[in-house]
């Protein structure tokens, strides 16, 4: 990669250009400005922990243009191929969740003209925000994934030719199968968790999130259910070999979607429901806390599945 094509200097302009609003914002209130922050709202009863969260948000959309970097210049292709996996697995796993969630929300917002269930019981944000923070979301997500995709595919896509009956039989091995089988037992409790609630149990739910469960709520809940279900059925077809005729490539970028959707979330939730909160209606409960470990060990285990079968095959080649 001697010269970046125009193309992909666009798609790196995109994915930069796009960064710009969350950034800004996020630099705006560690500043102290209150910019799409209403009066009264849960953001501003901590200020100290709203300027050291809103900080490692901006380093880690930083991070996103480093990669957008990565991805187009030359010597992106020397660079460490697990030390570019694990922050683009995150990107991807981060994104894509907002990528298909956010518009699915205002579809179905536009066709049941569902408004909200009831006010939330404090302010949060202006509703502007949300649509420029996802709406850059979207843009990062469809450019930085764009660049990856065809980045990958020149320097790995030796890799996944061919369809999964293909394969031999070795490809996956005992360890893969033992991880996919794993993370399959284990996704079954977010699986049914989330299956619940988008389908109106309030069983392990706060009385506070009963409360204020909307359109928004279930489409979010189905939308995790989907996520789970997928990223167990892709990987089992990856171990086993099976539908035969399925390609490797589409296999592979479908499991790596769904694995760092769950993944990914799944640790950030969990980490966010562990902050201490002086305020006992706002704590998250227990059964809400194991859906969001499950489905970050489901992740962990279907990701360590497929650097199993990658590392295999880039041996093999």
């Amino acid at each position: 990669m001697t010269e970046t094509p125009p193309a992909r200097r666009a798609l790196r302009a995109l994915a930069i250009l796009a960064c710009l609003p969350y950034i800004s914002l996020k630099i705006a209130w560690v500043a102290g400005g209150r910019l799409g922050i209403p009066a009264g709202s849960v953001l501003l009863e901590r200020p100290q922990l709203m300027v050291i969260v809103n900080a490692i948000s901006v380093v880690a959309d930083v991070l996103v243009v480093v990669l957008a970097l990565l991805l187009t210049q030359a010597w992106g292709r020397r660079f460490p191929a697990w030390l570019l996996a694990l922050p683009m697995w995150g990107a991807t796993g981060l994104l894509t969740p907002i990528m298909t969630g956010y518009p699915a929300q205002l579809a179905v917002a536009l066709v049941t003209g569902d408004e909200k269930a009831t006010a939330p019981a404090e302010p949060f944000l202006d509703d502007w925000v949300f649509a420029v923070v996802y709406g850059g979301f979207i843009l990062q997500g469809l450019a930085l994934g764009t660049l990856f995709a065809l980045y990958a595919r020149d320097r790995w896509g030796h890799l996944w030719r061919g369809r999964l009956g293909e394969l031999p039989a070795h490809a996956s091995g005992s360890p893969a199968k033992a991880l996919a089988a794993a993370g399959a037992v284990v996704a079954l409790v977010p699986a049914a968790l989330h299956l619940l609630w988008a389908t109106g149990s309030t069983t392990g739910l706060s009385a506070r999130r009963i409360a204020e469960r909307d359109s928004d709520f279930r489409v979010l809940e189905a939308q995790w259910v989907a996520f789970l279900v997928a990223a167990v059925v892709l990987v089992l077809f990856l171990v086993l070999r099976r539908p035969a005729r399925l390609r490797v490539r589409t296999t592979l970028a479908l499991t790596w979607t769904a694995s760092g959707a769950v993944g990914c979330w799944g640790a950030y939730l969990s980490l966010v429901a562990l902050m201490p909160d002086p305020d006992p209606t706002k704590r998250v409960p227990g059964l809400v806390q194991l859906a969001y470990a499950g489905e970050m060990i489901t992740g962990l285990l279907l990701a360590a599945c497929v650097a199993l079968f990658l590392r295999r095959r880039s041996a093999e080649a």
